[in-house]
């Protein structure tokens, strides 16, 4: 068996969503449960490059709840590790996305950026730009926090 964590979001109008993590980050939609009524959906999952995604429609009353939009008080962000940190940056933006910490290259060796997508959802991407061995990594971040 293997094991394997996959992020499961809550979100306010998951049709919406769906539409936008496809335009943002090129998901496929691989499955699609809505309620009997159709007015939401209650499961969803999602394939971005080799990771699954679920979501779904929030329902307060089973106390799915989904963050605040706009609301920078996520104490989650979902990590992407991608082969062009700017241009999957660029397209989360066009796609709706709002820039929270612009990409610039880290002393741990990534070129790395966040955002806010417009569910409340906290993104990072990231593209590895050197290798770093661990002793020069505890310098650069000493040399960071000094300052």
């Amino acid at each position: 068996m293997v094991n394997i964590i996959t992020p499961h979001l809550t979100v306010r109008n998951a049709d919406a969503a769906i539409a936008f993590y496809k335009q943002a980050f090129g998901a496929e939609e691989k499955f699609r449960l809505p309620t009997p009524d159709g007015s939401a959906i209650l499961h969803a999952t999602l394939k971005i490059g080799a990771s699954t995604l679920f979501l779904n429609d929030e329902f307060p009353d089973m106390g799915s709840v989904a963050p605040v939009a706009g609301s920078t008080g996520s104490p989650v962000t979902i990590h992407l590790q991608v082969d062009d940190a700017d241009a999957w940056l660029k397209r989360a933006v066009d796609a709706g996305a709002t820039v929270t910490m612009p990409l610039d290259n880290m002393f741990w060796g990534d070129r790395y950026g966040t955002l806010v997508d417009p569910f409340g959802h906290h993104w990072a991407i990231a593209t590895q730009v050197e290798e770093v061995a661990p002793e020069e990594l505890n310098r650069r971040a000493a040399a960071m926090f000094a300052s």
